[in-house]
């Protein structure tokens, strides 16, 4: 498959300090692609780095075969009118209902008048079963109801990419199963490219086409594949992350 987007020789750093380096990896359109990775490897920050919320110290991010870093501002911007971003909070304003949330960005770029942007807005909800909680604040819906709130405003002017922070935090069993299994329906029903940050097993191995892993002691990529085939790996890190649970 196409590769929506690719990862060249990439050091993190803040400052002095490393985070990780030389990571390369390719992540295919169509594709659900996980980066996981024991607390403190680095997942979070390489998100950030793929969506242009941090600049790297070295090594490139293509998107589609464009080198994003090295284009300009402007067009940095117009590439990223392509991603849809959930993070980890689900990062709603509280003094705004679930459809004005959504309608926030429909707004911003597009010059729908208000009606059809009302009925968008609306129309995202119900993608991600929120049909009817147009009115609701964010107050007053649960945490696995907030979270599909913030998917639906990722959705907003229907973007290729998705990029996901620790969906799963905070949640229950539940209604994790419940997000990883509107992941897997939006990926297939809008044919979008979903990267996610996680390090929840359930999930991983629930949706993950294949993944990264961040090593945080040797500070790079240590394993990339299909998470189903990496827990037989050699390597006793990966395996006692994937394995661990397990008696």
């Amino acid at each position: 498959m196409a590769a929506a987007i690719s990862v060249r020789e990439l050091t993190m750093a803040y400052g002095p300090r490393a985070i990780q380096h030389d990571l390369t990896f390719d992540v295919a359109a169509g594709e659900i692609f996980v980066i996981m990775g024991g607390s403190g490897c680095g997942k979070s920050t390489l998100l950030r780095h793929m969506i242009g919320l941090q600049k790297p110290a070295k090594g490139q991010v293509f998107l589609r075969g464009d080198d994003f870093w090295a284009a300009s501002e402007a067009q940095r911007s117009q590439q990223q009118r392509q991603f849809g971003v959930l993070f980890q909070s689900g990062a709603l304003w509280s003094s705004l209902t679930l459809a004005e949330n959504v309608g926030l960005i429909i707004e911003q770029y597009t010059r729908l008048d208000e009606q059809a942007v009302r009925e968008l807005a609306s129309f995202k909800l119900a993608l991600v079963g929120l049909r009817g909680f147009e009115d609701y604040y964010p107050s007053e819906i649960s945490g696995g109801m907030r979270k599909r709130a913030g998917l639906a405003r990722a959705l907003a002017i229907d973007p290729s990419i998705l990029f996901i922070d620790e969906p799963s935090a905070g949640l229950d069993p539940i209604s994790s199963k419940q997000l990883d299994d509107l992941l897997l329906e939006l990926r297939d029903s809008l044919n979008a490219t979903i990267v996610m940050v996680t390090h929840e097993l359930p999930s991983i191995f629930a949706i993950a086409d294949r993944a990264v892993f961040l090593d945080a002691v040797t500070r790079t990529m240590i394993a990339l594949g299909d998470p189903k085939e990496l827990i037989h790996t050699a390597d006793p890190v990966v395996r006692t992350f994937l394995k661990r649970g397990q008696r």
